[in-house]
């Protein structure tokens, strides 16, 4: 064999080699990456999607108030926001024919009291001289644990038309379900009430735009300010077709001490505070955090109403809410001494009210595209 034919087997020797080495070092590469992209996903991002409340959500501490808000954010690296509370189109309305210069000033007090806070706030208020105040009364809440008026209510009107008072297991029920928000005694009030009959009901007191909760979900019943406005009138107005009004006016006053935050917050001495309240964290819109309640004494009533969601923490919502009540006690209470002031944070368990699914329920609702996480 020639010099010549040795040389040309020697350099196919080599492309034959160096074809196998490139073949090995790309099934190594693949099986490398194969490897990787097949390794079970760590516990931690298993943790973030997973639909029940995360860790630590329900307890965080977030500051209340607006500044210390402020800076907790920028400290954790996020940009501010201030949701519909900044709205231009959210304006507070009040209207008082027999004193429009109170209802000037509580307008731009209760507007203040909104200056800067972050989330989605509506407001109702209602005295029984003639004054009104509202902001985007008409939005949708998941009413969480306020709906349990409506339902002491359609229990107390139910026994009325009937002609008798309330059974043993009806007393037995109801007042844990508004003193101590009991769930257990709701669910069962719920089913024994029914679908149809709470829609009458709500005929009945002429709500617009209040949407029983699907199937065993009271929790999601869908409610407006202006609607639960409607629902404390039903107690309060002596007109009212609830001739057992008194009995639930009561049972809102002996709620327990640790649920009377909110509305109550500025109320001038000698009167008394009527109040059911909802704190619910969910997927989206972050805590939903309600306070309703009608204030009575002194031969005089009125009503405030305040739901709001997109709130960081249960503490921060309470905050919001607990400064527009100041701001309407302080103005229907002509001077009066503040018989409450702001509930401490210490005192704010951020522990869900237990009302309704943290994860969004499918077919009735899923994340809207512009929810706050």
């Amino acid at each position: 064999m020639g010099p010549h034919i040795r040389h040309i087997q020697r350099v196919h020797v080599r492309r034959v080699q160096r074809a196998r080495y490139v073949r090995h070092c790309r099934t190594a590469l693949v099986a490398a990456l194969a490897s990787v992209l097949l390794t079970p996903v760590p516990a931690i991002a298993a943790t973030a999607a997973s639909p029940r409340i995360p860790a630590g959500a329900t307890t965080r501490r977030v500051p209340a108030d607006t500044a210390e808000w402020t800076d907790w954010q920028l400290r954790q690296g996020a940009p501010g926001h201030h949701a519909s509370s900044a709205d231009p189109t959210d304006t507070v309305t009040c209207q008082a024919p027999h004193a429009p210069d109170l209802a000037a000033r509580l307008s731009q007090d209760i507007q203040a009291a909104l200056s800067g806070r972050d989330g989605t706030v509506s407001v109702a208020v209602h005295d029984d001289s003639g004054l009104t105040c509202e902001r985007a009364g008409e939005r949708q809440y998941d009413s969480a644990s306020v709906v349990k008026v409506l339902m002491m209510e359609g229990l107390l009107r139910r026994a009325e038309e009937l002609g008798r008072r309330l059974t043993q297991w009806e007393e037995t029920n109801v007042r844990p379900m508004i003193v101590s928000s009991d769930n257990d005694s709701t669910a069962r009030l719920w089913a024994d009430l029914g679908r149809s009959y709470l829609s009458d009901f709500l005929t009945r007191v002429r709500t617009s735009a209040t949407l029983l909760g699907p199937g065993r979900y009271w929790g999601l019943t869908r409610t407006t300010a202006t609607d639960q406005l409607r629902l404390l009138d039903v107690l309060t107005n002596a007109q009212s077709f609830l001739r057992t009004r008194a009995y639930g006016l009561k049972l809102l006053s002996e709620v327990r001490s640790d649920q009377r935050w909110g509305v109550p917050a500025g109320m001038p001495q000698g009167l008394t505070a009527h109040v059911k309240n909802g704190w619910l964290p969910r997927a989206t819109h972050g805590w939903r955090v309600h306070s309703i309640g009608a204030f009575t004494g002194e031969g005089r009533s009125y009503r405030i109403v305040v739901l709001s969601h997109d709130n960081p923490t249960m503490a921060y919502g309470v905050r919001t809410i607990e400064r527009i009540a100041q701001a309407v006690h302080r103005g229907l209470g002509q001077g009066r001494g503040v018989a409450r002031d702001l509930t401490p944070e210490t005192a704010i368990s951020e522990e869900s009210d237990g009302s309704a699914p943290y994860e969004p329920l499918p077919g009735w609702d899923e994340p809207e595209p512009d929810a706050t996480p």
